[in-house]
């Protein structure tokens, strides 16, 4: 039986120490409130203050079985609640504990903080399926 896993370890600086001691508060409340959830809100990744204490930025990891979703669902919360503004983005690995056709690949987001939006994102298997049918090899 293989195990299939998405992994990824990205940054976001949220700007000020306070913004970030914020944002792990925040972390730790939609955690625990996660505990009796349903669909929980921020489970399949971690976050941590990169440069404790006085840093502003966070470290965002999967904890196993990262959730891409989990992640652009904070961190827009997080632009939200802590008024933030820029571009962001991050990519993630899929990766299988055996070999398995199909079970490799990866991607990446693209976040505008300011219009609070997902702006572009990317699926290595989707690109090389178009590539090979001599679509988009440039996109």
């Amino acid at each position: 039986m293989a195990d299939y896993f998405t992994r990824f370890s990205c940054l976001l600086d949220v700007g000020t120490p306070d913004k970030a001691a914020r944002a792990l508060a925040l972390f730790q409340s939609l955690r625990s409130a996660d505990q009796d959830a349903d669909d929980p809100e921020v489970a399949g990744f971690d976050l941590a203050r990169q440069d404790a204490p006085e840093g502003s930025t966070l470290w965002i990891h999967d904890d196993d079985h990262g959730d891409v979703e989990a992640v652009i669902r904070f961190v827009l919360r997080l632009a939200d609640e802590l008024d933030l503004i820029g571009l962001w983005g991050f990519q993630y690995a899929l990766t299988c504990s055996r070999p398995r056709l199909d079970a490799f690949g990866g991607g990446a987001h693209v976040i505008d903080l300011g219009a609070r939006k997902s702006i572009g994102w990317t699926s290595s298997q989707e690109w090389l399926a178009a590539a090979l049918n001599g679509e988009h090899v440039d996109a």
